[in-house]
């Protein structure tokens, strides 16, 4: 990875694209380089939604090898929520991907006039930035079964829903799995409005004639690289907890501790800890079967294994992946007992793109000052409506936690720099 591509959305006559080296950048990868670019290059006092911010888009610095747990992707700009620099990271294909095409990093500057809305395809022919508005609006499920019809499936994608479009502070940059479905967010901080903002909607890369990684000696780094991987996936923990159950395997401790958000962090703990519990995620997806699956890997290269499809009764997929976060902040959090309303309402979450915390934090508040009923899906999913169609009440809900409580007048807004 010994290159940065920049492209200025904002440039007289439409968007322009440029190839540097990494100059000053080199040696860094990940959240080094996005919050080094961030840091030097954006102006502090910059509105986020403004031309001035960038977004930053990078690959670890193994990325695209076969070191464990390398794929991940980091994203960074100035945050609508929180003002500061911020990082948000997923797994997903796009990382390696992006490496094995020699990026270091994809700079996205400047603002575009007008309302038309762009794709970028990536490979290696080239880069090309294009109008499609036929994308307006698509959620993120249908938006990429529409890229898959394209571009073919060798493909990955970064991608934003209606949430990202209408620059709500709390949406999120999907990042598709290696099953081309959008369900790793790039959540953190609202930087997918910062990609709306740009009039960005997708980002397709498609390394199918690219190159491997150059190693400079592959025989030492292969050692190295499989007996981490090897130490890794033999490790108690590894096989007892994250195949079986994943990050929900501590839902019952941080309950026990007094620290699982209940209705709106007016409780610590629940009742109704054993129908959210990792145990009972790993029942219910051994025994509904179907499309079900445990100790999945959240990205190529990944022994941790800490994801999972989680199915609903007649075992037909819901939602990939229920972790820890998202069960609390969308299950005890908003009054649910149980996983299946939880799948759910993540997966409208997702297809709108909104960052799962932020959008249960936010529906909390809601819930408890009566815009809903606690342990209501109807009414949720009701609220997540009004987000998907824009309302004011949408666009409220949109811009997270700390604005919907200081508008409605509430006392309880879990929230911490603006997120």
């Amino acid at each position: 990875m010994e290159k940065i591509l920049r492209i200025d959305m904002g440039a007289p006559g439409g968007p322009t694209t440029s190839e540097t080296g990494l100059g000053e950048y080199a040696g860094l990868g990940g959240r080094a380089l996005t919050s080094a670019v961030v840091s030097k290059e954006v102006p502090p006092l910059c509105h986020p939604l403004g031309p001035e911010n960038k977004l930053v888009i990078a690959p670890g610095l193994l990325s695209g090898t076969a070191a464990a747990m390398s794929g991940r992707l980091s994203v960074g700009a100035k945050s609508p929520l929180t003002g500061g620099i911020k990082e948000s990271n997923a797994g997903g294909q796009t990382s390696q991907v992006l490496a094995r095409l020699g990026y270091a990093a994809i700079i996205l500057e400047g603002k575009p006039a007008g309302n038309d809305l762009y794709k970028i395809i990536i490979n290696q022919d080239g880069v090309k930035v294009s109008i499609d508005n036929t994308l307006k609006m698509l959620p993120n499920y249908d938006l990429i079964e529409k890229m898959k019809a394209e571009h073919g499936e060798s493909i990955a994608c970064l991608s934003i829903g209606p949430a990202g479009e209408m620059k709500m502070g709390a949406a999120s940059i999907a990042n598709t799995d290696m099953e081309l479905r959008p369900t790793r967010h790039c959540g953190r901080g609202g930087l997918g409005a910062v990609m709306g903002s740009r009039g960005l909607k997708a980002v397709v890369v498609d390394d199918s004639e690219g190159q491997p990684v150059e190693l400079h000696d592959k025989t030492t780094f292969m050692e190295l690289a499989r007996g981490l991987n090897k130490q890794l996936a033999e490790d108690p923990k590894t096989k007892s907890i994250y195949h079986r159950f994943g990050t929900s395997g501590i839902v019952k401790a941080v309950n026990a501790m007094g620290a699982f958000p209940t209705k709106n962090f007016r409780f610590g703990s629940t009742e109704h800890v054993d129908g959210l519990s990792g145990e009972k995620l790993n029942e219910l997806i051994e025994s509904r079967a179907g499309e079900g699956k445990l100790g999945v890997s959240c990205m190529p290269g990944c022994v941790i294994r800490c994801s999972h499809v989680f199915p609903d009764a007649s075992g037909r997929k819901i939602v990939s992946t229920l972790q820890y976060e998202n069960i609390a902040l969308i299950g005890p959090n908003l009054g649910f007992p149980g996983l299946d309303p939880v799948a759910r309402i993540n997966y409208e979450i997702n297809d709108i793109g909104l960052d799962a915390i932020e959008a249960g934090a936010t529906l909390g508040v809601a819930l408890d000052m009566g815009l809903g009923r606690f342990g209501s899906e109807e009414d949720c999913m009701a609220l997540l409506n009004e987000v998907r169609r824009g309302t004011v009440l949408g666009r409220l809900l949109g811009n997270g936690v700390e604005m919907t409580g200081n508008v409605l007048g509430c006392e309880r807004i879990p929230a911490a720099k603006g997120q």
